[in-house]
């Protein structure tokens, strides 16, 4: 089989893993617990779970791009940690408002929520310099 063909293979195979691993993780969801599930059920989402991450610990790498604005910033934080922008304006305690304005561009970065950002974000000091 030659090469493409086998990561073609590699990555539908993954996919199916995943589908599985996700019945099996819903179903545990749904009836209190891993606790809840059969012995096999238990050794089946063990098994797929180290065959997934198998894989995964096979993919390169690629750099990612480092964040060249505040808002690129927020935004990836945002990702990272899985927030909406309500949930990114309570964790630092601020208004929905401040951080919309923030995202569009139209409302500037002030000392008080750099301090914020640095603290709560762990966004680098020296990065927000740049737009203070």
């Amino acid at each position: 089989m030659n090469t493409m063909r086998k990561k073609e293979k590699n990555n539908i195979d993954y996919q199916e893993v995943m589908k599985q691993i996700e019945i099996l993780l819903s179903k545990a969801t749904s009836i209190g617990g891993f606790n809840k599930l059969s012995a096999d059920e238990r050794e089946t989402l063990r098994r797929l779970s180290n065959e997934a991450e198998k894989y995964e610990d096979n993919i390169p790498m690629l750099p990612l791009k480092q964040p060249s604005s505040l808002e690129e910033m927020l935004r990836y934080k945002m990702v990272e940690k899985g927030w909406r922008q309500k949930q990114m304006a309570a964790a630092l305690e601020i208004s929905e408002a401040a951080i919309s304005g923030i995202l569009s561009g139209k409302r500037k970065l002030t000392l008080e929520l750099a301090k914020k950002l640095h603290l709560q974000l762990g966004i680098d000091a020296q990065f927000l310099l740049k737009f203070g």
